[in-house]
């Protein structure tokens, strides 16, 4: 029997989940990560009273009520609605795909002329089969919308031509006859008040954290003083990348504050959608809080081809690395003692509303079993 019941490797949002639900049921658990700060990539860093999001924007947003009441017991949410701007070559349009986005591309003004026009749009280069996500993106909006408010943006962001990514990974595109500018069709969207640092600090009130600690530096003596591992890290570095590597994309982030500029660009979330601009979207922190003070903080964010010593943000679920992936899940299956959490563990694109309902899952699962 080890001292603890749980070591859970990794204090960002899925380990801390898993934490605070073994800890309320009476095991005993121990955090560790390898930064030297909790909440993982959900991290917000106060830069001259504006809470940052340092490793990109994040917005919680579900449907499930379990995980909204679950998520404001540690923090009250204010009423953020995410409202993306889209910028290509100077023209803005709203995102998502709604009648504000359809009367400046066409001119048209009611939602019978926005559909009659979408469906004129979709004929000219629908395929039945689509074999890669351009002819999927085009199939499911036409190639005017394509060719401005998704090729460039998505190929950056994919680090690939849209015709050699599989269409799988556009299975639909979100397109409203309203007037609603709002990005998420869920029941209830905000951000912690006081940032997510906070939050996730909340979450582990009470629980023992050791901040820099490199669990696979250490796993022989770690894997001594508990009953089951909960990991979070990558699970084809878990293995030593026994049967090949996955692909991960990964990001740059180009932070600064502008002590003389109130408002750098009136809304939180710009994204540059044209291939040229070398970036993918500007983010304006202050926006997320509805702050008022003097200055500002931006991030340039640039997406990067993940490389050992990067940090891995998402992962490339193209039909290659997800065979690989299912045979690392058999060999997990085969191992005991550690369960895989999270988007590294799982290879999986989560939502923060996601990673909280998977854990809840994972966590009944591994304790009724």
């Amino acid at each position: 029997m080890g001292e603890y019941d749980f070591l859970i490797v990794g204090a960002g949002l899925y380990g801390a989940t898993f934490a605070r639900l073994a800890t309320d049921d009476g095991y005993k658990c121990l955090v560790i990560d390898r930064r030297p700060n909790v909440a993982g990539n959900v991290y917000t860093e106060n830069v001259n009273g504006i809470n940052v999001h340092k490793y990109g924007a994040h917005i919680f947003h579900t449907s499930d009520k379990e995980v909204w009441d679950f998520a404001n017991k540690f923090a009250e949410f204010n009423r953020y609605t995410n409202c993306v701007v889209a910028n290509y070559k100077g023209e803005l349009y709203s995102m998502p795909f709604n009648m504000y986005t359809f009367n400046k591309m066409w001119g048209v003004v009611t939602p019978a002329e926005a559909r009659a026009k979408l469906d004129e749009q979709i004929a000219l280069g629908k395929v039945d089969e689509p074999q890669n996500l351009e002819e999927q993106a085009i199939s499911l909006i036409g190639p005017d919308i394509y060719e401005k408010l998704v090729k460039g943006y998505t190929e950056k962001q994919w680090g690939r031509k849209a015709t050699e990514l599989p269409a799988f990974i556009i299975k639909r595109l979100p397109v409203r006859l309203t007037y609603d500018n709002n990005y998420f069709n869920d029941n209830y969207q905000g951000i912690p008040v006081g940032g997510y640092t906070k939050w996730i600090e909340n979450m582990l009130g009470g629980i023992e954290v050791r901040l820099g600690v490199d669990y696979l530096k250490e796993r022989d003596s770690l894997d001594k003083i508990a009953n089951k591992i909960i990991y979070t890290g990558m699970i084809d570095e878990y293995y030593n990348y026994s049967l090949g590597k996955l692909e991960y994309r990964s990001l740059r982030f180009e932070t600064e504050y502008l002590p003389d500029t109130d408002d750098f660009q009136g809304n939180a979330v710009v994204n540059y959608t044209d291939a040229e601009t070398p970036f993918t979207r500007i983010l304006e922190h202050k926006h997320f809080e509805f702050g008022k003070g003097k200055g500002t903080v931006i991030t340039h964010e640039y997406p990067a081809e993940w490389k050992p010593g990067d940090e891995p943000y998402y992962p490339l679920n193209n039909e290659r690395n997800n065979g690989l992936y299912k045979q690392y899940e058999e060999l997990a299956a085969s191992d005991g003692n550690v369960i895989f959490g999270g988007r590294l563990g799982k290879y999986k694109y989560y939502d923060m509303d996601d990673t909280i309902a998977a854990c809840m899952q994972d966590y009944k699962r591994i304790t009724t079993t």
